[in-house]
């Protein structure tokens, strides 16, 4: 198959910009699954991961090692600073630009991620959301005085005059709650209407693959992932953080996996309940993932736990790949 693809198939996938996603729940084999595509496509990886764009965060965000993005080019990751604000609307437009580069250079684009919101700004669309001069102004007004209401509060408050967009967030992710009210109250429509009236759709096509295994199996997985990140030094990534200034309030740090770390060091709970509490958070983040991405009935989703998946994956592509030249 490989030698099919890179010899008949490959120039053809690029003139019509065809990119591949891999998805799916944290800790299923994603990036193991990229580099091993690596092996027999061009292709070069873009992170579809919102928390590893930020420097410092590589344990608990269990980015790729150097030696693993030094064997394929990977973007999107290290992008930004910690207290830095990084939209998924700004990524679908950095990333697009991305991939039409690499496609420039002859390559396939492999989008690599659990990222949702991401995926989606990616891969079906993204909305300008720009402000001007004078909105720019008021939004700072107006974001001070709802950083004085509580998560809740926000939410209530996001559920009355954008559900849509609430719904989304069922996490209650406080930055982003805060940046829809924003939203809503500089422009005087809900954002969730914006981005519909004002959708930019990418001018790619994309092959998913979703990666899935049993429940109780990707539990598993997420057990051992936080065992290992957390014997592999996350308290002493986060204690570094902390004390390069950055405060614990931040956004990229109010995460699962960093939140408990930090009250672990700030002596708010004990080392078994840091880590349980990783786990727990980690598997609902895991189901929340799964609940968003199984709305996409393009993805094909592959058992990780199957004897052969990589080629099966490979037959997967070949046929897609033909199907798609054929029409």
């Amino acid at each position: 198959m490989a030698g099919e693809i890179m010899d008949n198939l490959i120039g053809e996938l690029v003139d019509r910009k065809i990119a591949i996603a891999i998805v799916g729940p944290t800790a299923i084999g994603k990036t193991t699954l990229s580099l091993s595509i690596a092996n027999f496509l061009p292709v070069e990886i873009i992170s579809a991961d919102s928390r590893q764009v930020y420097k410092y965060l590589d344990i608990g965000t269990a980015k790729p090692t150097l030696e693993e993005r030094s064997s394929v080019p990977h973007h999107f990751i290290d992008i930004c600073y910690p207290d830095e604000y990084y939209s998924a609307g700004q990524y679908g437009k950095d990333a697009n630009n991305v991939i039409n580069e690499v496609f420039r250079r002859g390559k396939i684009p492999l989008i690599v991620g659990g990222s949702g919101l991401y995926i989606k700004a990616l891969c079906e669309g993204f909305f300008e959301e720009g402000y001007t001069s004078n909105e720019r102004n008021k939004a700072l007004k107006i974001r001070r005085e709802l950083s004085c209401l509580s998560r809740e509060a926000l939410y209530a408050r996001l559920l009355e005059v954008d559900p849509e967009t609430a719904e989304i967030y069922p996490d209650k992710n406080y930055v982003r709650l805060l940046r829809a009210l924003e939203f809503y109250e500089v422009k005087g429509v809900p954002i969730s209407v914006f981005r519909r009236t004002f959708h930019r759709k990418p001018d790619f096509a994309t092959i998913y693959i979703g990666l899935i295994a049993e429940r109780k199996q990707i539990y598993d997985l997420i057990e051992k992932r936080v065992d290992k990140m957390w014997n592999n030094g996350l308290v002493g990534e986060v204690k570094n953080i902390l004390d390069m200034g950055y405060s614990k309030e931040l956004n990229s740090l109010n995460t699962v996996g960093y939140k408990e770390t930090i009250d672990y060091l700030q002596g708010r709970i004990d080392e078994v309940t840091a880590v349980g509490l990783i786990k727990q958070n980690t598997r609902r983040y895991a189901k929340r993932q799964i609940t968003w991405f199984k709305k996409n009935n393009q993805i094909r989703w592959f058992d990780v736990f199957k004897n052969n998946l990589l080629g099966n994956i490979k037959d997967f592509l070949r046929q897609k790949i033909e199907t798609i030249l054929s029409n």
